[in-house]
């Protein structure tokens, strides 16, 4: 497979989407490293992978000072059970290592679901690999990507 942040721009570029990839120092944490970008925890959108009982997934975009909300998911994707997955499975669902997940790029076009609390923010992200952050306004993503927009989150 190609080098992650190739992939994220490649991606990013085949739907018009456009990006900033910015490196940054390791962070042990989601508000360490909204301190090392300059920006709130809220800014930074965490990218979850989520599987469904027939092993198919999805995507769901959380603010990073929220955490996701199952049952408010489960309403929207009308399903009764979801999971995260195990390191492994959410790899290879995805083709990138967790903390570094992006629906850009991926290595399979799941659905994406993103918390209405991101429209119209620009946001950082995952972007493919440890040490980088991506930068993308949150309308464009969700444009280029078709994202349900609701409301899928809770305060933390």
């Amino acid at each position: 497979m190609p080098d992650p942040l190739d992939r994220v721009r490649e991606a990013a570029s085949a739907r018009g989407l456009p990006i900033e990839i910015r490196e940054r120092p390791a962070a042990d944490s989601l508000p360490e490293a909204a301190a090392l970008l300059g920006i709130e925890p809220a800014g930074i959108v965490k990218t979850l992978v989520v599987k469904r009982s027939d092993d198919t997934y999805l995507f769901a975009l959380v603010p990073g000072d929220r955490s996701i909300s199952w049952p408010k998911l489960r309403a929207v994707v009308g399903v009764n059970k979801l999971q995260l997955p195990d390191p492994q499975r959410a790899l290879e669902a995805t083709g990138y290592e967790r903390g570094t997940i992006v629906p850009i790029g991926s290595a399979h076009d799941w659905p994406v679901y993103a918390d209405e609390q991101i429209v119209g923010r620009r946001i950082a992200m995952g972007a493919g690999a440890h040490g980088y952050s991506l930068f993308v306004e949150a309308d464009d993503l969700i444009t280029a990507y078709g994202a349900t927009v609701a409301d899928i989150s809770q305060a933390a």
